[in-house]
């Protein structure tokens, strides 16, 4: 989604982004960025504690693994085109297709 942005979302492992204090990436989580694609997140007065987490995950970005990125892509959510793929790569890797007739040999 970032990427259809205008002006386009940064890589927050980036040192643009890693070079703000945590106040700027809190007030920024919370408020928003105008006249961008970067909506407010806050939440109700005095519970702000999701946003914190939120920075503090964005610290842990540059350092992430490749195992933890692998595990992190299983908790995206799937639309359902994404759904259909898996499921056709999941028949193709059984041996069988969705529309699959058996084929006739001519004798």
């Amino acid at each position: 989604m970032g990427q259809q942005m205008y002006p386009h979302s940064p890589d927050m492992r980036k040192p643009q982004t890693q070079n703000l204090t945590d106040g700027e990436m809190f007030y920024i989580i919370e408020n928003g960025i105008r006249l961008s694609g970067m909506p407010a997140f806050g939440h109700s007065e005095g519970d702000s504690n999701e946003s914190w987490k939120l920075v503090h995950f964005i610290r842990h970005l540059p350092d992430v693994s490749s195992s933890e990125m692998a595990e992190m892509e299983k908790l995206n959510p799937k639309g359902p085109e994404d759904y259909e793929q898996e499921q056709q790569a999941e028949q193709f890797l059984n041996g069988s297709t969705q529309n699959e007739t058996p084929k006739q040999h001519k004798h």
